[in-house]
């Protein structure tokens, strides 16, 4: 039988669950998604879509020899597309390498046509995308070298696998590494979980029903800045404005600047000016990636960090992230703390967001003004890290509920029932809360402005899913809820907008 060696670059096909054989290429990981353990996989972005998976060796087929096969057994319209796309960045390539033709031409007589091809550019994020120019999931790839080996398989008669869900590989994404765990590992979550009394030192503040509501809070005498205004990093600003806090802010896109500046901010031309003028600099970012950017990039925080600065990073990133900011920080005679936030972009327009907190507990005590105007509650829970670790938690949690509300209406209008029904119902019964009221009656009214954009809900899913893999902890449901965005059909798009 002949063997097919597959490496990064290689072009593919690859089946992912139910679904049919699709066309993709072998890419390295973005940093944050650890590969699974156990058996041999690869990460493969498929064409013509967002999708992105680790496959199974044994679920990948080398593109070429296998193109009319699956051409004849797949002709839906997206599936053309897809190869479509393949081609034209075939093409590209070709057009890339023809320089070096004439040379590679010599030294490849003699070699069987069967040898594997290897495309160098994994730059080409259109391909993938079908004309989208979205690069969230390569900003950050690691370099080919950390995943980059052999990995041998049969072609020739080689048949799909089909197994039970367990072994589905439209789950190994995620759950690849737990498929041969210890039973222990499943044991009952009853049998699992085990109640403790212990000093955790969480401290929490109360703000909203007396502070931040009816404007009484005493603002710090201590210069603040901000650094990003996105759609939570705005509110916040916006309260501690209003609560008389002397804020410097940055922004990447200045114009967002200007608002800010005409309620009585004051303008940081970089990220490191601004914490050079201020004592308490907080920052409200995208993923990892932006935070450590902000950090550590050119005229980042950590150039303007002197003995005594205190830097807070309210961003949900992992834990590893914050490890890392908090040592280079402190390095320099900073002091670090981590306070992301639950809540919503109303929410935190309205200064009702819920802060947890970790690292320094007098840089805590000293933003204590600051949490009020921007939260109704802050708690601090110990070293840096517990926080991010617990964030995720909280919204993996939401991110799972949400999917589900949105799989109950698509099932609801499939079924011929009425979705408005379906809401009504839902927020009179056991399940009702100020969160499921709030989302059912945007949906109601027609009002899909986004509260939080769906990237990032994904992004904190898939952080979630790696953070439980590092302790051998299984998190099926989180892995179905984030899966959700790669395979749910047009009824989505309506949810996706909202969320």
């Amino acid at each position: 039988m002949a063997t097919v060696h597959l490496r990064i670059g290689d072009l593919v096909w690859g089946k992912l669950g139910r679904y049919p054989p699709w066309p993709g290429k072998i890419v390295s990981p973005p940093k944050d998604l650890k590969k699974p353990r156990g058996k041999k996989c690869f990460f493969v972005k498929f064409f013509g879509t967002e999708d992105h998976a680790w496959i199974k060796v044994e679920q990948l087929k080398p593109y070429h020899p296998h193109k009319e096969e699956m051409i004849k057994i797949n002709k839906g319209k997206r599936f053309q597309q897809a190869v479509d796309a393949v081609e034209e960045y075939l093409k590209k390539a070709k057009g890339k390498d023809q320089t070096h033709s004439d040379d590679k031409s010599k030294s490849d007589k003699g070699r069987k046509a069967a040898k594997p091809m290897k495309i160098i550019e994994e730059d080409d994020e259109d391909a993938f995308k079908g004309g989208s120019s979205d690069k969230e999931q390569t900003d950050s790839d690691p370099e080919p070298s950390s995943v980059q080996r052999l990995v041998a398989g049969t072609v020739s008669g080689f048949k799909w696998e089909s197994s039970p869900v367990k072994d589905d590989p439209h789950f190994h994404h995620f759950l690849l590494s737990q498929s041969e765990k210890p039973a222990s590992s499943m044991e009952p979550i009853t049998k699992r979980l085990k109640i403790i009394e212990e000093d955790t030192r969480s401290t929490s503040i109360q703000a909203a029903d007396s502070t931040a509501i009816n404007g009484s809070i005493t603002p710090t005498d201590k210069r603040i800045g901000f650094l990003g205004l996105g759609l939570m990093g705005s509110g916040v600003v916006s309260n501690l404005l209003k609560m008389g806090h002397v804020v410097t802010v940055w922004n990447r896109t200045a114009e967002k600047c200007d608002l800010f500046i005409q309620e009585g901010a004051r303008l940081g031309r970089t990220p490191a000016e601004v914490v050079s003028m201020c004592d308490i600099t907080f920052s409200c970012v995208s993923d990892p990636k932006a935070a450590r950017d902000l950090v550590l990039g050119p005229s980042g925080v950590l150039q303007g960090i002197r003995p005594g600065k205190c830097y807070v990073e309210m961003s949900t990133v992992d834990p590893e992230t914050i490890t890392e900011l908090s040592q280079v920080i402190t390095s320099r005679g900073g002091r670090f703390l981590e306070a992301p936030v639950s809540g919503s972009q109303q929410l935190s327009n309205d200064g009702m967001l819920v802060i947890v907190a970790a690292g320094d507990r007098s840089v805590y005590e000293d933003c204590s003004s600051c949490f009020q105007a921007m939260g109704k509650t802050s708690f601090f829970i110990g070293e840096a890290g517990n926080a991010a670790r617990m964030m995720l938690i909280l919204n993996m949690v939401q991110g799972s509920f949400m999917a589900t509300i949105a799989e109950g209406l698509t099932l609801a209008q499939a079924t011929g029932q009425s979705q408005q029904t379906f809401l009504d119902i839902l927020c009179q019964g056991q399940m009702a809360s100020t969160f499921v009221d709030q989302k059912c009656q945007n949906i109601l009214q027609g009002n899909f402005k986004p509260d939080y954009y769906l990237k990032h809900i994904q992004k904190d899913l898939r952080l979630a899913i790696s953070m439980g893999d590092s302790v051998n902890h299984p998190t099926p449901m989180a892995a179905a809820a984030n899966e959700v965005r790669h395979h749910l059909v047009t009824e989505w798009i309506i949810l996706e907008c909202h969320l």
